[in-house]
Parts: C-alpha cells; sequence; structure tokens
C-alpha cells in the first residue's frame, strides 16, 4: 500500500509496519524528521506542515494515518492550567476528521488523546487513546501508554533508543509517540479486518 503518515514525529506508530509499504511520512521540525529518517531510511519523509499536505496530496495514497498535535485537548495538560495558560482546543482534529470522512476513498485513522472534553465526533477508545476510523476497531490489550515513565523506561515501552540525539526534547517525543504494537494492529485491522478480528476475538 501507499501509506501517508502524518505529523509522524519519530515514529512509534510506524516502527512495526515493516518495509513492503510505500511510506511518506510528514514532519514539521526538521530535527525530529531527520530521526525518523534515521530510523526508516526507507521512507520518503517530508518536512512540511501536515495538515496542508493532506489537503494537498491525499489522493496518492490507499492509508492514511493522521496524529495531530494533542496538548490543547490534552487531560493533563487541562489539569495542570495552573502552570499553562488556557487556549483554545485546536479544531484542525475535527476538520481532518471530516475532511477524510468526505474526500478519501481509502482507510484512514486520525489518533489523538483522550480529551478533557466531550469529543465533537465520537471516536473509539483504545488502550488510552482516541481513534477516528472508517473501519472497525476493536480493544487492545497490548499495554498502555506508560506515559509517566522516565527516559529509559519510556525508551524500552516504545522500543525507540533516542539517547545519542541532542536539541530535542527527548521525553515529549516518547511521550508522543504511539505504541509500536497498537500502530501495528490498526494497520492491520485496516488491511484486513476481518480475519484479524476473528483471530484475536
Amino acid at each position: 500500500m501507499k501509506i501517508l503518515n502524518l505529523y509522524s514525529g519519530i515514529g512509534g506508530n510506524r516502527k512495526l509496519w515493516g518495509d513492503e509499504h510505500e511510506i511518506t511520512a510528514v514532519e514539521y521540525i526538521p530535527e525530529i524528521a531527520r530521526i525518523y529518517g534515521d530510523f526508516f531510511p526507507k521512507d520518503k519523509v517530508v518536512v512540511a506542515d501536515a495538515h496542508q499536505y493532506l489537503l494537498e496530496h491525499y489522493k496518492e495514497f490507499d492509508f492514511i494515518w493522521s496524529s495531530p498535535p494533542c496538548p490543547s485537548h490534552s487531560r493533563v495538560r487541562k489539569a495542570t492550567e495552573h502552570q499553562n495558560a488556557p487556549i483554545f482546543p485546536d479544531m484542525k482534529l475535527y476538520e481532518e476528521i471530516l475532511f477524510l470522512q468526505g474526500y478519501f476513498k481509502g482507510k484512514w485513522v486520525v489518533e489523538n488523546v483522550i480529551s478533557w472534553y466531550a469529543p465533537l465526533i465520537p471516536p473509539n477508545k483504545v488502550a488510552d487513546h482516541f481513534f477516528w476510523t472508517n473501519f472497525i476497531v476493536r480493544d487492545f490489550s497490548g499495554g498502555g501508554r506508560n506515559h509517566a515513565g522516565k527516559f529509559k523506561d519510556l525508551q524500552i515501552t516504545k522500543g525507540l533508543d533516542i539517547s545519542m540525539y541532542k536539541g530535542v526534547d527527548k521525553i515529549k517525543l516518547l511521550r508522543n509517540c504511539v505504541e509500536p504494537e497498537l500502530g501495528k494492529y490498526i494497520l492491520d485491522l485496516a488491511i484486513n479486518p476481518i480475519n484479524l478480528q476473528k483471530s484475536i476475538f
């Protein structure tokens, strides 16, 4: 398949996808895009605004994964509002869900944190994430996010060693990663939903 991996970060969701697909990753921050490229040298890595890239290139792909920025939706940030000034929830999340629902003919998934407000479009809750998809997703028993873990623990949970990199917030990068096993599970459901769900449930 031709896969578009938007807001790719360092590629937690992509780690177990293998190399049989043609994958394009879009990441806005060059230093983070470089780390992704080191981990996945066969992927095409584009440094660009993922939201705009989706609008301009969606027809080129069979499967689209999007993980828009989550801080404005996060329960953790809301709970620490004494440390963080209030911000508007970023509506690009819902713009992309509606856009994909209305225009994209392939399989798609939008991932985000469990929000501090009731979601405007009902999602599936899977392993401490919200997922909006156009295919059936059931719960996943592969473990949680370990979101509050220390650096070494997060590296183990995510299976990505970024200890040698400098000039980036390593804890934040790892916390933003979707667990690789969950990323593979979601992709496998998109490719072959009936057989996978029969084998698991």
